[in-house]
């Protein structure tokens, strides 16, 4: 039997946070006070900073960062949508520190001081390397606001685009590139409401699924995870949306007693889209859902699926084949 392995699941083992920068005595750096995954944290103005993942690099990379990088570390699973970047050219201009996980050896090596990355999404307390552990070493770190709602004592929920401005905002703080976020943010927001403009007028949302891998069980999004707002954005709904998780494992019963009419699905390097969709229509239990019976897929890679600036391109995809279909 194909077996598709979660990639995601190997990479991991609305409120807008304001910040105050504080200049420091004479000769030394400037520091900025953020909110956190609601912590206050104060940061110097990063010199060795790295990045872990899609998530971590292109949002370094779309606030025109790539020059002030260390490097970054990235699952070699990932490297199709290197390919598929809009800033793959600045993929060449930062070193590769790892193709794996991110590990504390790997920071400290890197003579990083400050490094970012998600809960259980690159820091982890099974694999030693969390905001705690590297405060100790004098490394601070930022956690996407999207990963918030599973760390520590505030479990702070924001609906994962709105995550992804804060995040753009507030490393527009930290390293001093505020317009340049604001106009990021802007941007993104603008092509969102665009894209809400060309919803059908009155109806049900089309129900879509998310399909990014799993045979005994689908690996799909819940709430707190970037594909669920990519849906709503592209004016379908997510069949998981009432689920208060992020990425998770479900049956294939609620996935055929939901009836999605699409389906979307995650393409990555070891496991393409085209063999995603031939394991699906092999499955007895699911002829009877439509996105099956008519043969209804997008596809979008992982670097759009994951919390990033290519959330609103996927959207954008999405609304335009919904579109196409009369929905």
């Amino acid at each position: 039997m194909i077996r598709f392995k979660p990639l995601l699941a190997v990479l991991v083992l609305a409120t807008g946070c304001g910040a105050t920068v504080r200049p420091a005595a004479t000769g030394a750096p400037a520091t900025v006070t953020i909110s956190n995954c609601g912590q206050d944290v104060t940061y110097p103005r990063p010199k060795q900073p790295v990045a872990y993942d899609i998530s971590g690099v292109e949002k370094m990379f779309a606030l025109g960062l790539a020059g002030r990088m260390r490097g970054y570390v990235m699952n070699a699973l990932s490297d199709p949508s290197i390919a598929g970047s809009p800033w793959k050219d600045d993929y060449t201009k930062v070193e590769r520190l790892g193709t794996e996980h991110i590990t504390r050896e790997i920071v400290v090596a890197a003579k990083a001081d400050w490094v970012l990355a998600g809960w259980n999404f690159g820091f982890s307390e099974e694999r030693g390397i969390t905001p705690a552990l590297l405060r100790r070493l004098g490394i601070a770190s930022y956690l996407h606001t999207e990963t918030c709602w599973e760390y520590g004592s505030n479990r702070l929920k924001v609906p994962p685009l709105q995550a992804l401005y804060t995040d753009l905002e507030n490393l527009g703080r930290v390293f001093g590139v505020e317009p340049r976020a604001s106009q990021v943010v802007a941007e993104l927001k603008g092509r969102i409401a665009a894209l809400r403009k060309t919803w059908p007028a009155g109806g049900e949302p089309a129900k879509v699924f998310v399909y990014d891998s799993g045979t005994d069980q689908p690996f799909t999004s819940g709430a707190n995870a970037s594909p669920n707002d990519i849906i709503s954005s592209a004016g379908g709904v997510n069949i998981f949306a009432g689920l208060d998780k992020g990425w998770t494992s479900v049956g294939w019963e609620p996935v055929v007693k939901a009836r999605p009419e699409v389906i979307l699905i995650i393409d990555y390097a070891d496991q393409p889209a085209k063999d995603k969709i031939a394991y699906l229509e092999s499955l007895p239990q699911l002829k009877s859902v439509p996105a099956i019976k008519q043969h209804r897929y997008q596809v979008i890679s992982y670097g759009e699926a994951v919390t990033g600036p290519r959330n609103v391109k996927a959207a954008e995809t999405l609304g335009a084949y919904l579109r196409s279909i009369g929905r």
